[in-house]
């Protein structure tokens, strides 16, 4: 009930989207019935919530945003020297090319 109201979501329409009644969800919400690994998985998946919070409560509820991940990455780039600038780079060009997929077609080098 916390992660759907953080995210101001009405419970019918979490339910719905879902795809469970709104009993069954009402049901979860007061713990009258526990919500398996399944729903827990899809809730995360869908709302973008940390699966390991939906099961204890502890830590971060939501997943970073991808803005706040690639704010963070530019930070620590800004931070190194340009050896180790370089470094990094040279590692990341590396990790595309060991990937498999085609996504440097994506990226405007």
């Amino acid at each position: 009930m916390e992660a759907r109201k953080a995210l101001k979501i009405p419970q019918k329409d979490f339910a719905k989207v879902l795809c469970v009644s709104s009993s069954f969800h009402s049901d979860v919400e007061k713990k009258r019935i526990k919500a398996n690994d399944r729903l827990l998985k899809l809730v995360s998946m869908v709302f973008g919530i940390i699966e390991e919070w939906l099961k204890s409560g502890k830590g971060e509820m939501l997943h970073k945003s991808p803005d706040e991940k690639i704010n963070r990455l530019v930070n620590i780039f800004n931070e190194l020297p340009p050896d180790f600038q370089d470094f990094a780079l040279s590692h990341l060009d590396r990790l595309l090319l060991e990937s498999g997929d085609d996504i440097r077609l994506f990226i405007d080098w």
